[in-house]
This record gives C-alpha cells, sequence and structure tokens, in this order.
C-alpha cells in the first residue's frame, strides 16, 4: 500500500529530522524568485537579491542529498525572469516579496546589482541554480525542456513568447538509478530531453502546481515500486498524487500549513484508504 506523508513546515527545519539515505529520488520545484508569496516569513524566493536566493537552494539542497540513497537523484524544475529598470516600489526582485490578490508579484524595480545584469538581461536563474548545485558537489546529468502547450499570455513585442522552462537531473553520485525503460518515446526509442506537457486543469488552489505528468515521468524514471520520493516544496501535492498512483512512498515538505492540508486532501481523495500525516 502507498504511503504519503505531508508534513507542515520550513523544509530547513523538517530535512534534518529525515533519516539518512531515506529517499530514492527528490522532484521539486521551488518557489521562483521574486515572483509568488506563500505567506511565510521563511519562504524561499524572498531574498533581496538573486544571489541570495541561489545561495539559499544550493544550502537546502546540500541536505537533500544526505538523505537520498547513493543512487539517489534530484530532477529540479526552476523558473526565470528578467531584471528590470523601473524604480524602487514595494514590488519587484529588490523589495520584499509583496502579496496581491492574486499572489502575483510585479517585477518592477531596478536591476540588481550582482552578475553585472542589465535593464532588461534575462536571469538566468536556472542555470545559475545548476552551477551552483555542480560546484557543491550535484552531478549534473541531463538539462531537460518543459515545452508548455499553452504559454502565458505575455504583452510583450521585443521577444518571443516563453513557453519553456527548464527541469535538471542531478545525481549523487556516477553510480545512480536510472530507468531508461521506466518511459520511452511512441517509437520505442530512448526518452528525449524535451517533453511537450499540458495543459492540465488545475482546481488545486494553488498558484504554482506543475503538471503530474511532469511528476510522473520523473518517477518513472528515477524510482522504482515501493521506493520513496520527496518533494521538499510540496505544494499542492502533486508530487505525493503521481507517486500513489505509481505505487510509491511520498514524503512531501510544505511551509504554508494552507497548503500542507491541501495536499494531504488530495492525496486522500485519491486513496482514503492512505496512510496520511500532516505535522
Amino acid at each position: 500500500m502507498s504511503d504519503i506523508k505531508t508534513l507542515a513546515g520550513d523544509s530547513f527545519d523538517v530535512l534534518p529530522t529525515l533519516e539518512s539515505k531515506s529517499v530514492q529520488c527528490c522532484i521539486t520545484s521551488p518557489p521562483y524568485w521574486g515572483l509568488r508569496d506563500y505567506d511565510h516569513p521563511g519562504q524561499i524566493g524572498a531574498e533581496s537579491s538573486p544571489e541570495d536566493y541561489v545561495k539559499q537552494l544550493v544550502s537546502l539542497f546540500s541536505e537533500v542529498r544526505r538523505v537520498l540513497r547513493d543512487d539517489g537523484t534530484l530532477w529540479l524544475n526552476v523558473g526565470d525572469g528578467y531584471a528590470r529598470n523601473g524604480g524602487t516600489g514595494k514590488h519587484g526582485p529588490n523589495a520584499i516579496v509583496g502579496n496581491t490578490k492574486k499572489l502575483i508579484q510585479r517585477r518592477n524595480c531596478k536591476v540588481p546589482e550582482v552578475w553585472g545584469l542589465k535593464d532588461r538581461d534575462l536571469m538566468g536563474l536556472p542555470w545559475r541554480v545548476a552551477f551552483g548545485l555542480q560546484e557543491d558537489g550535484w552531478l549534473l546529468r541531463s538539462r531537460i525542456t518543459w515545452i508548455k502547450k499553452t504559454a502565458m499570455p505575455e504583452s510583450v513585442k521585443n521577444r518571443p513568447t516563453n513557453a519553456t522552462e527548464e527541469i535538471f537531473l542531478f545525481a549523487k553520485s556516477p553510480s545512480y538509478f536510472y530507468d531508461s525503460n521506466g518511459l520511452r518515446e511512441p517509437s520505442g526509442a530512448n526518452l528525449r530531453n524535451y517533453w511537450i506537457l499540458g495543459p492540465e486543469p488545475n482546481g488545486s488552489g494553488h498558484p504554482a502546481a506543475f503538471p503530474t505528468e511532469l511528476a510522473r515521468r520523473c518517477i518513472l524514471l528515477g524510482s522504482r515500486p515501493g521506493d520513496t520520493v520527496l518533494d521538499p516544496f510540496g505544494g499542492s501535492g502533486t508530487t505525493g498524487v503521481a507517486a500513489s498512483e505509481l505505487r510509491r512512498q511520498a514524503v512531501l515538505i510544505e511551509i504554508n500549513p494552507e497548503y500542507a492540508e491541501l495536499a494531504a486532501s488530495r492525496a486522500e481523495a485519491v486513496h482514503p484508504y492512505l496512510d496520511l500525516m500532516v505535522g
């Protein structure tokens, strides 16, 4: 029987309580920097600079590496953003993350004085995080391009509309588990490093839930039935739902108690008999 544990709390506090080498793979998408407010003073994404954001993630994922088995993997989705020069109001990367009715932050600020960024520069945050993790000891094995069937509209006329995001595959050691037969191309060929996904109805109430199919693919490639999957940014519980459907165990950590309850409710709706723990 599958088991999903949903733990309400800050991942910096909860991860150290997990047993070393108890998780086969980690599948997660941290809050994007300076974009949304998850209503918690310790939230990732509210750092005063993108540089501090990268440092925070590198520190957190070093603890994830401890709880991974030696042959474990990390599947990481990180979003990008643009540096803008628009003043120093209450919104934007140089300001403390502010909340709006839609939980969306306007990025209208002075260009952060890091990395030589200029006005309107694409910050390259996913790769900056990836290189930070690589330098910290992770083995960077693949970059997968997530191609969105329905892109978010953008009122821009001086560049193409963004319709992709990055998913990175990291390994704890060179001898890591990867099931190339867990998911194949329709032709039977080895899976390619671009995934065309979405749209997927989002009735979870969470503003940034990623597609269940994204989590499902990572789980099939990075774990076996009965293995434990970790998501330190559990959100609405998508990783847990996919893990349960594929007969894996799951540990979800969510800093916002309301979202933690939501994740537990989603898991219970999929399998009402699951042993759920919200603590």
